[in-house]
């Protein structure tokens, strides 16, 4: 086994073979963990070469792994946790309840604060209902568009990830080769072990491409039940759609009698009522996760009441069953209530301006050092694109330097600060103007000794 391990890290890069020295104990888990995970997880894009890191606690904006590496975090899992972690608001909010039960067999007094705080704060909710996570929220949300216009397929955008069930398990990474035209984009399946139908019913289109997007929609609209989109693209790394886009999407399908869904599991951050707020854009139906459970799984949908009112069991057999054992945990219910009520307006307003403040400081850091790079994002959101050209779709990003990406993501690693290992990440309201100046002095020195051109880890020519 030794031998083993001595060849795979003789071919490791130089940071890889620095991380290895500063997680030991990681790489022993990571051998633990596949005898009984594929992969030793159950996340999949956590991992990252070598291996992932063993993450063992958090306090606020710091994470600390197993082998004591204390890491100044801008990723709060995946945008989860925007108070940070064991913030003790939420903390004492689950433990009281935690004294009373975790899951009952009936509605529970949370449940109807926490609806009542959501129809309050945005104004497109006339109903909702919970589910324990974003991928469950955007399947209910389209079945409810196509039980309420009898029409069966949806269109969704390219890169978009609107969660891992078939429909949607669509071109949210598609190779160039697999993406086709731009006026015309194929439906890539996302996955091995989708059905036909998940790929046949799914028209793609292009992002911040009003115009197609518009001629894509029309030429379908007799079969479209939904359009869904992210106002700000995810996974695709952070990019805001432009206020025309939204607008456009708003006209067509109002026009058309298809609806719109905003999957603002990400987005909702951006402002107090969301991204819907922000852009002025009111949608028909609304999906929300990550955040919305105050780091305990939650998922939201909801919107217009005559197309919620096919969940209601209250008038009969419901003409949508919306069954689970564990919607509407109470646990889940009342962390999310009290990230909602501490994430004021005021509050929002802070974040997106440390988060344009980080953006603005990350762009200047890769100019200084004469590497082409591309910083988008929205509010508190951010993400770094190694690539000349402007980013506003995920097409703009397939060209970007993967491999440097890494090795900054490792260098980053060394020098403390986390971030997303595809070059995205967030500011949380524990993360202060401190912290930012910390994160924007360790990427100077990673970028410094990449690009020295005597270093043995320097940008290649």
């Amino acid at each position: 086994m030794d031998t083993e391990n001595n060849r795979v890290a003789a071919s490791l890069s130089r940071e890889e073979q620095l991380y290895c020295s500063l997680t030991p104990t990681s790489y022993e888990y990571f051998l633990e963990g596949r005898k009984y995970l594929p992969g030793a997880d159950s996340r999949s894009p956590l991992f990252y070469s070598p291996y992932p890191v063993v993450l063992e606690e958090g306090h606020g904006c710091w994470l600390f792994d197993v082998d004591g590496n204390k890491l100044l975090d801008f990723t709060g899992n995946h945008t989860s946790l925007i108070l940070g972690y064991g913030h003790p608001r939420v903390l004492d909010a689950v433990r009281r309840q935690l004294e009373k039960g975790t899951a009952f067999p009936g509605v529970t007094v949370p449940q109807v604060r926490l609806a009542e705080l959501l129809c309050e704060r945005v104004p497109s909710f006339e109903r909702v209902r919970f589910t324990n996570s974003g991928t469950e929220a955007t399947m209910c949300a389209v079945r409810a568009a196509r039980a309420f216009t009898g029409r069966q397929k949806i269109a969704k955008i390219e890169g978009g990830y609107n969660g891992s069930w078939d429909d949607v398990m669509v071109s949210t990474h598609p190779s160039g080769e697999q993406s086709g035209d731009l006026l015309r984009p194929v439906a890539a399946p996302a996955s091995l072990g989708l059905t036909p139908d998940s790929i046949d019913n799914v028209v793609v289109v292009p992002f911040n491409e009003a115009e197609v997007a518009a001629r894509l929609i029309e030429q379908h609209a007799e079969q479209l039940a939904a359009v869904i989109v992210e106002p700000v693209m995810g996974s695709a790394g952070m990019i805001p759609a432009e206020q025309g886009y939204l607008d456009m999407l708003r006209e067509v399908t109002e026009r058309l009698g298809i609806l719109l869904v905003f999957d603002e599991v990400i987005s909702f951050r951006v402002a107090y009522g969301g991204a819907q707020e922000y852009y002025g854009v009111s949608p028909d139906l609304t999906c929300l996760g990550k955040l919305i459970g105050g780091g305990f799984p939650l998922g939201v949908f909801g919107g217009r009441g005559d197309v919620m009112a096919m969940f209601d069991p209250s008038r009969g057999s419901p003409q949508i069953p919306h069954p689970g054992s564990y919607n509407a945990n109470p646990i889940s219910l009342v962390a999310g209530a009290t990230a909602l009520e501490l994430l004021t307006d005021e509050a929002i307003r802070l974040l997106n301006r440390r988060g344009e403040s980080l953006r603005q400081q990350v762009r200047t850091a890769f100019e200084d050092v004469g590497l082409p790079a591309q910083v988008t994002g929205l509010g508190s959101l951010f993400a770094i694109h190694l690539t000349p050209q402007p980013v506003k779709s995920y097409r703009d990003t397939m060209q970007a330097d993967a491999d440097l990406r890494h090795r900054i993501f490792l260098g980053l690693f060394k020098e403390g600060v986390l971030i997303d290992p595809r070059g995205v990440g967030c500011v949380s309201t524990a993360i202060e103007e401190a912290e930012v100046e910390q994160f924007i002095g360790s990427l100077r020195d990673v970028l410094r000794t990449l690009s020295d051109p005597g270093s043995p880890v320097g940008f290649r020519s």
